[in-house]
């Protein structure tokens, strides 16, 4: 079961469908991706001496050659190591140390930060043995060489995709993907989040290191169009003038950049005509924003739920199910990540592990063929992430009767006060029904006499003068008492990682800074 079987399928049964655009421009169709992954499979195995099982490595900004890059390692049984674009050089060597890559891809862009840093050359740990420039002509020379016949033979279980984790409780952890994972995530694209047909489109809007590059992998499938917008990154404007030009065009993005295309669109007088089906997740989407978002651009979204352990496939929230307005849990499912995907099974248990009864909140387990193999290098993490068959998120909520999934917090951010859980993710929801709230992350502050007590961190809408009495009005009005923040602080900015998540751990360390010493 080698992915690249797929991209092969689709070259034979369909090559000359257009594969690959950079904004408008249509750069090559499948016949020749698959040919030029090919090549560049045999290039690198003859001219660097890799072997089935080494691992590539993928810092590179949105690049059309990232199809075949990615292809052409699983054509020639290596497994890929992509590195998100934003990270710093240091933080890059301690992945392609980490990872033990070979080899690796990167573009003008952030590549020479790289070289200056020295990343990977001479460090004890690294094996580095080349830095490819794909803009350069080392790489279009690798691309001359005569195509590997066929793929290299692999076993589902085999590694595929190496992806570290964004690190936001220490070193990143690197999370075993294989072929049998990866083609469990494409077959639950199809039968949970929604059809594809060769005439639609993948647009990259966000990054192709990370999910948005995975769910190529479906379109691959289908013989369907993949566009990488020319600005190669998210621009609100840009994805818009792109479905208009295309249409039925698909795109996964993170909450943020849902509010920022609608944000657009209304600036615009435009309902995202074109955008046949934007998939969110990878963080909460709040009810207020999900409500607006169908109002100006109506039934295109669908959402997801999944970790870096069991890539884009625990649960989905169907087209369907976010625009049934009818039903009487409509809001209750708006405020859900939807039911599990047809390959996982999801159940909620306590400290001890003991399965809870409907409504109750405990940790979220997943088994199914999309989780990980194991952490690489790390079988004290994977011993205690991976137990009996079941994946333990970390993330808390509980399911109603139905087997739709709510979503508290991360177990690490729940706070404790008198004895009480309280769910950030509840109090955030609850001062986002201010207007003039643009963001906001809750957190707990120890106590003396509470344990924790909550504190919130508002960035306040342009031009709003809010005030902490008007903040604790809004939460009287929608949560109990115990759970209104006793502290409100107003800031420009959230503080996030590269894939935009709140770094809730500075918030804290924040409020650690500014208590007396």
């Amino acid at each position: 079961m080698n992915l690249a079987h797929l991209l092969l399928r689709s070259a034979r049964s369909a090559g000359e469908r257009p594969a690959v655009y950079l904004g408008t421009e249509l750069l090559f169709d499948y016949a020749t991706l698959a040919r030029r992954a090919a090549a560049l499979g045999a290039s690198i195995t003859e001219r660097h001496g890799l072997q089935p099982g080494d691992r590539v490595g993928l810092f590179m900004s949105n690049h059309p050659s990232v199809l075949e890059i990615l292809f052409g390692c699983w054509w020639a049984g290596l497994a890929v190591v992509p590195i998100n674009p934003k990270l710093h050089p240091r933080e890059v060597d301690y992945i392609l140390a980490h990872s033990q890559a070979s080899i690796a891809f990167t573009t003008d862009d952030i590549g020479p930060a790289l070289v200056d840093f020295g990343a990977g050359f001479g460090a004890p740990t690294a094996e580095l043995r080349a830095l490819v420039f794909v803009e350069q002509p080392e790489y279009a020379q690798l691309l001359q060489a005569e195509p590997l016949a066929a793929p290299v033979e692999r076993s589902g279980d085999d590694l595929a995709w190496l992806f570290y984790t964004s690190g936001t409780t220490g070193r990143p952890k690197g999370v075993m993907i294989t072929h049998r994972n990866l083609m469990t995530m494409s077959l639950c694209y199809f039968s949970n989040v929604d059809a594809i047909h060769p005439d639609d489109a993948a647009l990259y809007a966000a990054p192709m290191s990370h999910g948005a590059g995975l769910y190529g992998l479906p379109h691959v499938m289908a013989g369907a169009r993949h566009v990488v917008p020319e600005s190669r990154g998210f621009d609100a404007a840009e994805v818009l003038a792109l479905g208009r030009h295309f249409g039925s065009v698909s795109m996964f993005a993170a909450p943020t950049i849902v509010k920022r295309i609608v944000d657009q669109a209304v600036a615009q007088g435009e309902d995202g005509t074109g955008l046949k089906t934007i998939v969110y997740g990878g963080g909460p989407m709040y009810v207020e924003d999900i409500q607006r978002a169908l109002r100006v651009m109506g039934p295109r979204f669908v959402q997801i739920y999944g970790q870096g352990e069991s890539p884009m496939t625990i649960t989905a929230l169907s087209r369907q199910q976010i625009t049934d307005v009818q039903h009487p849990q409509h809001l209750a499912r708006l405020g859900s990540v939807g039911v599990a995907m047809a390959a996982v099974e999801v159940r909620v248990t306590d400290s001890q592990g003991r399965e809870l009864p409907t409504g109750e909140t405990g940790e979220v387990l997943v088994r199914g063929d999309s989780v990980m193999a194991g952490y690489w290098r790390d079988p004290a993490a994977t011993a205690k992430t991976l137990r009996d068959g079941w994946l333990f998120t970390g993330d808390m909520g509980s399911l109603d009767e139905h087997g739709f999934l709510t979503l508290r917090d991360r177990s690490k951010d729940v706070i404790i006060s008198g004895g009480s859980n309280i769910y950030p993710r509840e109090v955030e929801e609850a001062l986002l029904h201010h207007p003039g709230v643009a963001e906001v992350s809750v957190v707990g502050r120890p106590d003396a006499e509470w344990g924790e007590v909550v504190v919130a961190f508002v960035v306040p809408c342009p031009g709003s003068e809010l005030e902490p009495l008007m903040l604790d009005e809004v939460c009287r009005e929608h949560i109990a008492r115990f759970k209104r923040p006793k502290e409100y602080h107003l800031v420009d900015a959230l503080p996030k990682n590269h894939y935009g998540k709140v770094l809730k751990t500075e918030l804290r360390a924040q409020l650690a800074a500014m208590a007396p010493r």
